[in-house]
């Protein structure tokens, strides 16, 4: 197989976060299109809670099992062989395989069945009609769990053998079907949180179909093999010990979700779906950049790990955790001072009203102010991957699991009830996510051939510069800010919120570029080279 030419992280990167660009953008304007149909009424909490249930399994079987285990173990039977098209290999591709599609469906089957059961779950007693809404449309979703493994899977493949645009592309694809199902199929069915569900079975299954192309012309497209040869096989069993021990960790971290949900949904009506547009915009930034930024790391550290070159790691993983504060930590100051025009101009209209800004804005602050350490969580855990080891993170994942769950049910129980249940919520997350990558850092020090200590105080200073740089660029956004807003007031939403936005991003982004220009800053040297390249 013809050996493709390396590309560096940030080039890579930068690639693979133009599709992903567009994939959050479009995800952005899904949930413009769930406020505009559903508001945060009864029909936006069903189907959040609904499509919640089986993208918790996703996490689980698909991305989970992709990313730490079927991609180190794919580059090892192809680093391993001298010919890269062995029936070994092929084999063990078609193993795996069979084995996500047998287990995935078996689960499907069981969600059907069992959604009357598991949505209760996530409200209080009284709440029968939504209840009973969110039941159908769990079972209208629930295949989709089956379709995004498989296109996981073929994800694995491609991103094993570094190749990264289809599989970045294919979120667009999801999102604009599900927009288009929305508009297309609300005005004939029964309400359009329905519509929205038919839209997210059909662009999963778009997901898995147009990956399965760029499969084929890799060469590793082996088909299924038996049931039983899906279990014995060496290399699906080598994934199965793989996961094993991250199933606690990852079902610790999803259940945090489920959990915070159904702490949401009993506090009240709106809270569900304030919370989810708050992470939807949480999420534009992570999945732009983390996500970018860990999926192209992963290959690269495996095989560093497993050359044993640490000294080229360590460096690897620091400047990939410098990339991700640079954007992390100024979106989360200029988002804390700008939150209520960036809410009122991605959401508000008849349905989406100034209650439901409220209730967003206070889950949002929060959310936001934990985005730089999930997102350093997104890119240090694909360093113990590399590794082989599943089960630091998984440790990890369960301490922030405890943190969560504790100061969440504090939070809704004692402090912060009725509307600002969404706040202290949001606010155990990041609190959790900080817990979280504290013991990230100290488990990934065991490994005393990494200089963690280098990577750690790195970090450190690195972020406190940013912060006092982001600190000094929202200075003039306090200024400029009331005027603007002011002499536009009422002249529609994207004159009266997106003019002051602009405004204020310009000047932010003015004084905060200046700041890193005159430090030389390293990380902004090196992403003006890469674009000044192309």
């Amino acid at each position: 197989m013809a050996q493709r030419k390396p590309k560096s992280l940030v080039a890579a990167a930068f690639s693979l976060s133009f599709f992903t660009l567009l994939s959050r953008i479009l995800g952005l304007l899904r949930e413009m299109t769930k406020s505009t149909f559903l508001g945060t009424s009864m029909y936006a909490d069903a189907f959040t809670i609904a499509f919640m249930i089986p993208n918790l399994f996703r996490r689980l079987f698909a991305e989970n099992a992709i990313s730490v285990a079927f991609i180190p173990t794919f580059r090892r039977f192809i680093e391993d062989e001298q010919d890269e098209k062995t029936a070994q290999t092929r084999e063990f591709v078609s193993a795996t395989l069979t084995l996500v599609t047998f287990l995935t469906t078996i689960v499907v089957a069981l969600g059907i069945i069992a959604a009357p059961l598991i949505v209760p779950f996530f409200y209080d007693g009284n709440n029968v009609a939504t209840i009973r809404e969110t039941a159908v449309l769990t079972r209208i979703m629930f295949p989709y769990l089956m379709l995004i493994s498989v296109a996981a899977f073929f994800q694995g493949i491609l991103n094993g053998v570094k190749i990264f645009s289809p599989s970045g592309f294919t979120p667009v694809l999801f999102n604009a079907i599900v927009i288009a199902s929305t508009y297309l199929l609300a005005p004939r069915m029964q309400n359009p949180a329905r519509a929205m569900s038919v839209g997210v079975l059909a662009g999963g299954f778009v997901q898995a179909a147009f990956q399965l192309p760029f499969v084929v012309k890799t060469g590793w497209w082996c088909g299924f093999s038996s049931i039983r040869k899906a279990f014995t096989n060496p290399g699906t069993r080598k994934v199965i010990a793989l996961v094993i021990p991250t199933v606690v960790g990852m079902a610790a971290y999803q259940l945090n979700d489920a959990v915070s949900t159904a702490l949401a949904g009993k506090a009240g009506t709106g809270i569900v779906s304030s919370l989810q547009y708050s992470l939807r915009l949480q999420e534009l930034i992570l999945g732009i950049f983390a996500v970018s930024i860990g999926s192209v790391l992963l290959p690269d550290l495996s095989g560093l790990a497993k050359k044993e070159k640490w000294d080229e790691f360590s460096g690897m993983l620091l400047q990939a955790i410098k990339i991700i504060a640079l954007i992390s930590v100024p979106v989360t100051f200029f988002s804390l001072s700008t939150g209520e025009d960036i809410i009122s101009l991605v959401y508000k209209n008849r349905t989406f009203d100034s209650e439901s800004v409220a209730l967003t804005l206070t889950a949002f602050n929060f959310h936001i102010a934990g985005l730089f350490f999930i997102a350093v969580n997104r890119i240090v855990a694909p360093a113990f991957y590399a590794q082989g080891d599943t089960k630091s993170p998984t440790a990890a994942g369960i301490i922030g699991f405890a943190v969560n769950i504790a100061l969440a049910f504090a939070m809704v129980t004692f402090l912060a009830k009725g509307t600002r249940a969404g706040g202290g919520i949001a606010l155990a997350l990041s609190v959790a996510s900080a817990a979280n990558t504290i013991a990230l850092f100290a488990f990934l020090s065991r490994n005393k051939s990494i200089n963690v200590k280098s990577i750690t105080l790195g970090t450190i200073a690195y972020t406190i510069k940013l912060v006092a740089f982001s600190a000094a660029a929202s200075v003039p956004v306090r200024f400029i800010h009331g005027p603007i807003s002011a002499s536009l007031a009422g002249h529609g939403r994207l004159v009266s919120f997106g003019i002051p936005l602009a405004a204020c991003a310009a000047a932010y982004g003015a004084v905060g570029i200046a700041l890193l220009a005159v430090t030389k800053d390293e990380i902004l040297a090196v992403a003006v080279s890469k674009i000044r390249r192309r």
